[in-house]
């Protein structure tokens, strides 16, 4: 489940199936990212769950082919109000199924697995984009988020040996740096800074990882083209912005998955979309719309994956990479790690009936 460079080239494996078309995901295009249910701001039900910052009840299914072949379903609930009750801001459960009988093969919580796998998808653009001397990582969000997307960094840009981090609070902080002193003593200098600029300024490599309320992009965290040194990488796959500097074409801007943003620009019909999908590739999808953007500036990480598209070009090159997050992802892993556990005999064998009842 934690095997992080695994779980880096189990998603590498992924994206070239994924630019080749060999998958399915939700929706008459096949590429929705899930089925949110939505919640009023008033009811008539005193019961019914509040839309509150981050609450979230929702399925991603996908189907996905090449060696894996299988299909599955991850159930998300979300709140972040959570943490006051001593629970993870996201609950997750995963069903992996037999693609074509439709029978189920197993039954997981997929709150590590949808961490590894959200973590890895920046380790694969790092892999890609990243240049090969990077040493200086900075993290906004020293949560789950923030850990695996560094151990990515970190199973690809072996000479990493500095770490920048901001958090909002103390005890996260600590959680974070003691598993950070532990994990990776290859990592000699870490310093806790108190703004965005610190993260970014002079990193070679960073992710914003935080998470907070949706509705107001001009509240999401923005990375500004001054900050940023000639040669970085950066990774979104939290709520993020850019200042007008970063629109520039001359920094190269990359989608995990574009069909998807793009399946997630027609489903949301109030725009800017960005103020309900805080990725920083919708606010891309929004500058295009806007006039202030060209499409053809947005490249495809499946692409570059698949090798039909130039990763780094040189050494001074910009680059931010989206990352949306894929119930294909789910599956890939999913299934990695069911076929993992099938050979080391791990799990509990649950029996859906003796003979079916009904057929």
């Amino acid at each position: 489940m934690t095997d992080m460079a695994a779980c880096v080239d189990t998603m590498e494996e992924m994206f070239a199936l994924l630019y080749h078309g060999d998958y399915r995901m939700a929706g008459p295009n096949g590429n929705s990212h899930g089925a949110l249910i939505l919640f009023p701001e008033n009811s008539p039900f005193p019961d019914m769950p509040k839309p509150t910052p981050d609450r979230r009840l929702m399925t991603m299914p996908a189907y996905l082919g090449g060696q894996f072949r299988t299909a599955g379903v991850k159930w998300y609930g979300s709140n972040i109000a959570n943490r006051d009750k001593g629970l993870p801001r996201s609950i997750l459960m995963f069903l992996l199924s037999d693609a074509d009988t439709g029978a189920p093969l197993a039954l997981m919580s997929a709150n590590l697995l949808s961490a590894y796998r959200t973590g890895a998808v920046p380790g694969v653009g790092s892999r890609q984009l990243a240049r090969k001397d990077s040493r200086v990582v900075g993290i906004l969000g020293p949560g789950v988020m923030g850990k695996t997307t560094l151990a990515a960094f970190m199973a690809t840009c072996p000479m990493i040996d500095t770490l920048k981090v901001k958090g909002r609070g103390k005890k996260n902080l600590d959680v974070f740096l003691e598993w950070v002193a532990q994990t990776f003593p290859q990592i000699t200098t870490v310093e806790v800074v108190d703004t965005v600029e610190a993260v970014v300024r002079d990193s070679d490599l960073v992710a914003f990882c935080n998470s907070g309320a949706t509705g107001d992009a001009s509240a999401y965290p923005s990375v500004e083209r001054a900050w940023v040194k000639p040669g970085a990488f950066l990774a979104m796959p939290a709520l993020s912005n850019i200042d007008e500097g970063m629109e520039s074409p001359e920094i190269r801007k990359v989608l995990d998955n574009p069909a998807m943003y793009y399946a997630w620009y027609e489903e949301i019909p109030e725009k800017p979309v960005h103020n309900t999908i805080p990725v920083v590739g919708i606010r891309f999808l929004d500058l295009v719309a806007e006039g202030r953007m060209s499409a053809d500036q947005l490249e495809d990480l499946g692409k570059i994956v698949a090798g039909e598209a130039p990763g780094r070009r040189n050494d001074e090159e910009i680059i931010i990479m989206s990352v949306g997050g894929m119930p294909v992802e789910d599956v890939a892993w999913g299934t990695a790690l069911y076929r993992r556990a099938l050979g080391q005999g791990i799990g509990v064998p649950l029996n859906l009936w003796d003979t079916p009842e009904m057929r």
